[in-house]
């Protein structure tokens, strides 16, 4: 299946803009799908200082930094950017800028040893899709690695499916939902202990 194709299915997990672009310029504050257009300049040197630039994912709030090990960074055709903190917000980013064309997509070497985890486009990496290890923002693993070796290596102790960047985007959409209720769920538990220490 082709990218193409793969964005086209998030219209039917219902992120897709569905107003015209002449709706959508009457509505500038909460219409769709200018709300959901990124919030940053045009940046046509998104790697430059990155972190810095893009602290916060749009989509989840998660701090990017302490997740640089799963955030992503796509520029669209039009040098707009989104830093999202995984491959989970980069699917909302796709959906929602649905008429945006994605000009490169960044995601991390999970297996690097640098901190942060380096940013390579993601036609350059390979994913492991379903493994034992922490991601954010899903039950389901999906970790980038540069290296196939080290993909391998983490694949013979971890488990988890090899595949290419379009396979990865594509089981994130269709894990959407099993995730949204997952992190509804914890938010609203860190919620009442919020409330429970401040009460007691």
């Amino acid at each position: 299946m082709k990218r193409r194709d793969l964005l086209k299915i998030s219209a039917l997990a219902g992120f897709a803009a569905t107003s015209t672009q002449v709706s959508a310029n009457a509505c500038t504050t909460d219409g769709t799908p200018n709300q959901f257009i990124p919030k940053t300049a045009a940046d046509s040197k998104p790697l430059d200082n990155e972190l810095a630039k893009y602290p916060k994912c749009p989509y989840c709030g998660m701090d990017r930094k302490e997740h640089h090990r799963t955030r992503m960074l796509v520029q669209y055709s039009d040098d707009l950017v989104d830093g999202t903190c995984s491959i989970h917000c980069l699917s909302l980013s796709l959906s929602l800028n649905i008429d945006r064309e994605p000009k490169t997509i960044w995601g991390p070497d999970y297996g690097s040893n640098i901190e942060p985890r380096p940013l390579l486009p993601v036609d350059q990496l390979l994913y492991l899709i379903g493994a034992d290890l922490k991601h954010a923002m899903t039950k389901r693993s999906k970790h980038s690695f540069a290296s196939a070796d080290i993909a391998k290596e983490f694949q013979a102790k971890h488990g988890g499916t090899l595949a290419k960047f379009d396979d990865a985007l594509r089981e994130s959409y269709l894990d959407m939902a099993s995730d949204a209720s997952m992190i509804r769920k914890n938010r609203e538990e860190r919620r009442k202990r919020a409330m429970q220490q401040k009460q007691g």
